[in-house]
Protein backbone atom coordinates (compact mmCIF):
# COMPACT_ATOMS: atom_id res chain seq x y z
CA UNK A 1 0.00 0.00 0.00
CA UNK A 2 2.96 2.50 0.45
CA UNK A 3 3.14 3.96 -3.25
CA UNK A 4 -0.61 4.17 -3.87
CA UNK A 5 -0.67 5.92 -0.51
CA UNK A 6 2.09 7.84 0.07
CA UNK A 7 1.44 9.54 -3.85
CA UNK A 8 -2.00 10.58 -2.45
CA UNK A 9 -0.89 12.49 0.33
CA UNK A 10 -0.03 16.17 -0.61
CA UNK A 11 2.56 16.56 2.11
CA UNK A 12 6.11 16.78 1.35
CA UNK A 13 8.22 13.46 1.30
CA UNK A 14 10.38 14.27 4.40
CA UNK A 15 6.93 15.06 6.43
CA UNK A 16 5.16 12.09 4.90
CA UNK A 17 8.11 9.83 6.34
CA UNK A 18 8.95 11.70 9.28
CA UNK A 19 5.25 11.14 10.69
CA UNK A 20 4.49 7.86 9.29
CA UNK A 21 7.86 6.33 11.36
CA UNK A 22 6.46 8.10 14.49
CA UNK A 23 3.30 6.57 13.99
CA UNK A 24 4.74 3.19 13.34
CA UNK A 25 7.28 3.82 16.47
CA UNK A 26 4.08 4.30 18.42
CA UNK A 27 2.66 1.09 17.42
CA UNK A 28 5.95 -1.05 17.97
CA UNK A 29 6.09 0.25 21.47
CA UNK A 30 2.57 -0.02 22.80
CA UNK A 31 3.24 -3.72 21.53
CA UNK A 32 6.49 -4.52 22.61
CA UNK A 33 6.13 -2.22 25.46
CA UNK A 34 9.71 -2.77 27.18
CA UNK A 35 12.57 -1.96 24.15
CA UNK A 36 15.70 -2.81 25.26
CA UNK A 37 18.23 0.01 23.93
CA UNK A 38 21.62 -1.57 24.09
CA UNK A 39 23.25 0.68 21.47
CA UNK A 40 25.55 -2.12 19.97
CA UNK A 41 27.38 -0.98 16.65
CA UNK A 42 25.02 -3.69 15.65
CA UNK A 43 21.95 -1.83 16.56
CA UNK A 44 23.05 1.86 15.89
CA UNK A 45 23.77 0.48 12.37
CA UNK A 46 20.70 -1.35 12.10
CA UNK A 47 18.05 2.08 13.12
CA UNK A 48 20.47 4.23 10.84
CA UNK A 49 19.60 1.91 7.72
CA UNK A 50 16.03 1.75 8.60
CA UNK A 51 15.56 5.43 8.73
CA UNK A 52 17.62 5.32 5.36
CA UNK A 53 15.39 2.96 3.97
CA UNK A 54 12.44 4.25 4.99
CA UNK A 55 12.96 8.31 4.30
CA UNK A 56 14.68 7.41 0.76
CA UNK A 57 11.68 5.05 -0.73
CA UNK A 58 9.28 8.19 0.13
CA UNK A 59 11.61 10.71 -1.01
CA UNK A 60 12.06 8.08 -4.71
CA UNK A 61 7.91 8.14 -4.73
CA UNK A 62 7.37 11.15 -4.96
CA UNK A 63 9.94 12.20 -7.72
CA UNK A 64 9.46 8.84 -9.48
CA UNK A 65 7.11 6.25 -10.19
CA UNK A 66 5.80 4.04 -7.58
CA UNK A 67 7.05 1.40 -9.99
CA UNK A 68 10.61 2.74 -10.13
CA UNK A 69 10.69 3.86 -6.48
CA UNK A 70 9.87 -0.09 -5.53
CA UNK A 71 11.72 -1.77 -8.75
CA UNK A 72 15.30 0.15 -7.60
CA UNK A 73 14.69 -0.78 -4.01
CA UNK A 74 14.43 -4.35 -4.62
CA UNK A 75 17.67 -4.70 -6.00
CA UNK A 76 18.37 -5.70 -2.52
CA UNK A 77 18.79 -9.17 -2.73
CA UNK A 78 21.86 -8.78 -5.57
CA UNK A 79 23.50 -6.91 -2.16
CA UNK A 80 22.17 -9.05 0.25
CA UNK A 81 23.64 -12.49 -1.70
CA UNK A 82 26.89 -10.45 -2.19
CA UNK A 83 27.34 -9.65 1.47
CA UNK A 84 25.71 -12.21 3.49
CA UNK A 85 28.86 -14.76 3.58
CA UNK A 86 31.47 -11.81 4.81
CA UNK A 87 28.92 -10.61 7.27
CA UNK A 88 26.67 -13.28 8.35
CA UNK A 89 28.82 -16.67 7.33
CA UNK A 90 25.46 -17.46 5.05
CA UNK A 91 26.64 -18.68 1.78
CA UNK A 92 24.18 -17.95 -1.51
CA UNK A 93 23.71 -20.87 -3.15
CA UNK A 94 23.59 -21.68 -6.98
CA UNK A 95 19.91 -21.67 -6.85
CA UNK A 96 19.96 -18.89 -5.01
CA UNK A 97 22.22 -16.84 -7.57
CA UNK A 98 19.71 -18.01 -10.04
CA UNK A 99 16.65 -17.00 -8.78
CA UNK A 100 17.92 -13.93 -7.98
CA UNK A 101 18.73 -13.59 -11.72
CA UNK A 102 15.02 -14.75 -12.40
CA UNK A 103 13.58 -12.37 -9.91
CA UNK A 104 15.77 -9.44 -11.27
CA UNK A 105 14.45 -10.40 -15.23
CA UNK A 106 10.96 -10.49 -14.26
CA UNK A 107 11.34 -7.17 -12.05
CA UNK A 108 12.70 -5.61 -15.18
CA UNK A 109 10.32 -6.92 -17.73
CA UNK A 110 7.19 -6.21 -15.16
CA UNK A 111 8.62 -2.49 -15.48
CA UNK A 112 9.90 -2.60 -19.05
CA UNK A 113 7.42 0.31 -19.90
CA UNK A 114 7.40 2.32 -17.06
CA UNK A 115 11.03 2.30 -15.81
CA UNK A 116 12.78 5.41 -17.32
CA UNK A 117 15.15 7.94 -16.28
CA UNK A 118 12.89 10.65 -16.60
CA UNK A 119 13.01 10.63 -12.50
CA UNK A 120 16.41 10.60 -12.29
CA UNK A 121 16.91 11.81 -8.81
CA UNK A 122 13.72 9.89 -7.58
CA UNK A 123 15.40 7.02 -9.32
CA UNK A 124 18.88 7.70 -7.50
CA UNK A 125 17.00 7.85 -4.14
CA UNK A 126 15.01 4.25 -5.05
CA UNK A 127 18.72 2.58 -5.36
CA UNK A 128 19.78 4.25 -2.00
CA UNK A 129 16.61 2.97 -0.66
CA UNK A 130 17.60 -0.59 -1.78
CA UNK A 131 21.44 -0.46 -0.37
CA UNK A 132 20.13 0.43 2.94
CA UNK A 133 17.67 -1.94 3.13
CA UNK A 134 20.37 -4.43 2.44
CA UNK A 135 22.30 -3.33 4.66
CA UNK A 136 19.49 -3.60 7.50
CA UNK A 137 18.60 -6.71 6.56
CA UNK A 138 21.86 -7.73 7.37
CA UNK A 139 22.57 -5.84 10.32
CA UNK A 140 19.30 -7.08 11.71
CA UNK A 141 20.32 -10.77 11.11
CA UNK A 142 23.40 -10.26 13.16
CA UNK A 143 21.10 -9.42 16.29
CA UNK A 144 18.82 -12.70 15.77
CA UNK A 145 20.16 -13.89 19.09
CA UNK A 146 19.06 -10.75 20.47
CA UNK A 147 15.85 -8.41 20.35
CA UNK A 148 15.86 -7.09 16.37
CA UNK A 149 12.53 -5.40 16.97
CA UNK A 150 14.44 -2.53 19.48
CA UNK A 151 16.26 -1.55 15.96
CA UNK A 152 13.58 -0.91 14.39
CA UNK A 153 11.75 1.04 17.09
CA UNK A 154 15.46 2.94 17.44
CA UNK A 155 15.30 3.85 13.48
CA UNK A 156 11.37 4.77 13.75
CA UNK A 157 12.39 7.53 16.26
CA UNK A 158 15.72 8.90 14.49
CA UNK A 159 13.15 9.08 11.26
CA UNK A 160 10.34 11.08 13.36
CA UNK A 161 13.49 13.42 14.62
CA UNK A 162 15.46 14.03 11.39
CA UNK A 163 12.14 14.97 10.02
CA UNK A 164 10.48 16.93 12.78
CA UNK A 165 11.52 20.64 11.26
CA UNK A 166 9.41 19.68 7.70
CA UNK A 167 6.51 18.48 9.65
CA UNK A 168 6.40 21.40 12.00
CA UNK A 169 6.91 23.80 8.84
CA UNK A 170 4.69 22.24 6.59
CA UNK A 171 1.91 19.80 7.61
CA UNK A 172 -1.28 20.93 7.70
CA UNK A 173 -4.82 19.93 8.94
CA UNK A 174 -6.30 17.86 6.23
CA UNK A 175 -8.18 15.42 7.76
CA UNK A 176 -7.75 12.70 4.97
CA UNK A 177 -3.79 13.26 4.78
CA UNK A 178 -3.49 12.39 8.58
CA UNK A 179 -5.55 9.41 8.45
CA UNK A 180 -3.68 7.68 5.18
CA UNK A 181 -0.49 8.73 6.92
CA UNK A 182 -1.82 6.60 10.59
CA UNK A 183 -2.61 4.24 8.60
CA UNK A 184 0.69 4.18 6.86
CA UNK A 185 2.49 4.14 10.17
CA UNK A 186 0.09 1.02 11.68
CA UNK A 187 -0.21 -0.78 8.92
CA UNK A 188 2.17 -0.71 6.47
CA UNK A 189 5.13 -0.07 8.24
CA UNK A 190 4.47 -0.54 11.92
CA UNK A 191 2.84 -4.07 12.51
CA UNK A 192 4.71 -5.65 9.33
CA UNK A 193 8.12 -4.71 10.57
CA UNK A 194 7.27 -6.03 13.65
CA UNK A 195 6.64 -9.73 11.67
CA UNK A 196 9.90 -8.78 9.95
CA UNK A 197 12.00 -8.63 12.96
CA UNK A 198 10.39 -11.83 14.15
CA UNK A 199 11.11 -13.78 11.09
CA UNK A 200 14.69 -12.82 10.66
CA UNK A 201 15.51 -14.57 14.16
CA UNK A 202 14.34 -17.87 11.96
CA UNK A 203 15.29 -17.44 8.23
CA UNK A 204 18.71 -16.16 6.43
CA UNK A 205 19.00 -12.97 5.53
CA UNK A 206 18.60 -13.67 1.76
CA UNK A 207 15.09 -15.65 2.49
CA UNK A 208 14.19 -12.28 4.92
CA UNK A 209 14.76 -10.08 1.38
CA UNK A 210 13.73 -12.54 -1.10
CA UNK A 211 10.37 -13.41 0.09
CA UNK A 212 8.75 -9.88 0.53
CA UNK A 213 9.49 -9.26 -3.86
CA UNK A 214 5.91 -9.58 -4.02
CA UNK A 215 5.83 -6.01 -2.85
CA UNK A 216 6.98 -4.83 -6.73
CA UNK A 217 4.14 -6.60 -8.00
CA UNK A 218 1.77 -5.67 -5.90
CA UNK A 219 1.98 -1.98 -5.19
CA UNK A 220 2.26 -0.63 -8.62
CA UNK A 221 -0.61 -2.69 -9.33
CA UNK A 222 -2.75 -0.97 -6.29
CA UNK A 223 -1.22 2.09 -7.71
CA UNK A 224 -2.59 1.78 -11.20
CA UNK A 225 -6.65 -0.21 -9.73
CA UNK A 226 -6.81 3.47 -7.44
CA UNK A 227 -5.11 6.45 -8.89
CA UNK A 228 -4.61 5.13 -12.43
CA UNK A 229 -0.92 5.35 -12.84
CA UNK A 230 -0.07 2.76 -15.85
CA UNK A 231 1.08 -0.74 -15.52
CA UNK A 232 3.79 -1.57 -18.89
CA UNK A 233 2.41 -4.24 -21.01
CA UNK A 234 4.79 -7.15 -19.91
CA UNK A 235 3.67 -6.65 -16.21
CA UNK A 236 1.95 -10.16 -16.04
CA UNK A 237 4.89 -11.90 -17.57
CA UNK A 238 7.72 -10.07 -15.34
CA UNK A 239 4.89 -10.92 -12.53
CA UNK A 240 5.04 -14.47 -13.17
CA UNK A 241 8.66 -14.63 -13.60
CA UNK A 242 8.98 -13.28 -9.66
CA UNK A 243 6.62 -14.94 -7.99
CA UNK A 244 7.53 -18.19 -9.98
CA UNK A 245 11.10 -17.55 -9.08
CA UNK A 246 10.11 -17.55 -5.46
CA UNK A 247 7.93 -20.26 -5.48
CA UNK A 248 10.74 -22.59 -7.15
CA UNK A 249 13.37 -21.92 -4.61
CA UNK A 250 11.21 -22.61 -1.48
CA UNK A 251 10.20 -25.53 -3.26
CA UNK A 252 13.76 -26.58 -3.88
CA UNK A 253 14.70 -25.70 -0.64
CA UNK A 254 12.28 -27.64 1.30
CA UNK A 255 13.21 -30.50 -1.02
CA UNK A 256 17.02 -30.35 0.31
CA UNK A 257 15.33 -30.13 3.86
CA UNK A 258 13.50 -33.32 3.49
CA UNK A 259 16.35 -35.06 1.61
CA UNK A 260 18.86 -34.31 4.51
CA UNK A 261 16.61 -34.82 7.38
CA UNK A 262 15.57 -38.63 5.62
CA UNK A 263 19.42 -38.79 5.27
CA UNK A 264 19.87 -37.87 9.10
CA UNK A 265 17.73 -39.92 10.39
CA UNK A 266 18.91 -42.83 8.22
CA UNK A 267 22.56 -42.39 9.40
CA UNK A 268 20.93 -42.91 13.63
Amino acid sequence: MGGVLIKSIPWPPMAIAGLRSGFAGLTIFIIIRNPKFTWSKYQIGAAISYAGTVTFFVIANKLTTAGNAILLQYTAPIYVALLSYYFLGERASKVDWLVIIGMIIGLGLFFLDELTIAGYYGNIFAIAAGISFAAFTILLRKQKHASPIDSVLLGNILTFVICLPTIVSTVDYDVQSWCLTIFLGIFQLGIPYILFSIAIKHVTALDAIIYPTIEPILNPILVYLIIGEALGTYAIWGGVMVLGSIIIRAVIKNYHKQVTNINRNNSY
